[in-house]
């Protein structure tokens, strides 16, 4: 049986909203790998990237959009970050502000510290298909959970489709 760590389980059943925990294996845990294996939608299915400023002191925020498509690093996240430059973080960064891996970041239970931006068209979807915090599981929530995470915020036009 999938499982996710305990503290997004425990943010889940607080939410009192619907959720499912999905089992996938480590190696598709990436976004299309699971999609195309699972027979997922990929226009369901979100990712979230940490990203980080490379000027102007660092900064980092976690961008949530659908796998349909392309965050608009260079003029949104850009902006909103104050920075010349922005970078995706490294998976070494990525471990140590989210203490997820790469394939398995979620957006819920995270620290009230990183900001959670949302481009609007993952709140239009019915449900989204989200990392579960590692690489075993995905789960599949309603996209209002997102909002009650406390640093999270729609952001018009954080993506746009690719």
């Amino acid at each position: 049986m999938a499982e996710t760590l305990p503290p997004i389980r425990e943010f889940l059943e607080r939410s009192g909203l619907p959720f499912e925990i999905l089992p996938c294996a480590p190696g598709l845990a990436d976004t299309a790998a699971y999609c195309a294996h699972y027979g997922a939608a990929l226009d369901k299915s979100a990712n979230a990237i940490l990203v980080k400023s490379k000027t102007g002191g660092e900064r980092f925020a976690l961008c949530v959009l659908l796998a349909t498509q392309r965050l608009d690093a260079n003029r949104v996240v850009r902006k909103r970050l104050g920075a010349r430059r922005v970078s995706f973080a490294s998976a070494d960064e990525t471990r140590r502000l989210t203490g997820m891996e790469i394939g398995g970041v979620t957006p819920l239970a995270l620290s009230d510290e990183l900001p959670i931006w949302i481009d609007a068209a993952v709140m239009r979807c019915d449900y989204v298909l989200l990392g579960g915090g590692n690489r075993e599981c995905k789960l599949k929530v309603d996209p209002r959970v997102l909002l009650l995470q406390p640093s999270a915020e729609i952001v018009a036009g954080l993506a746009r489709e690719s």
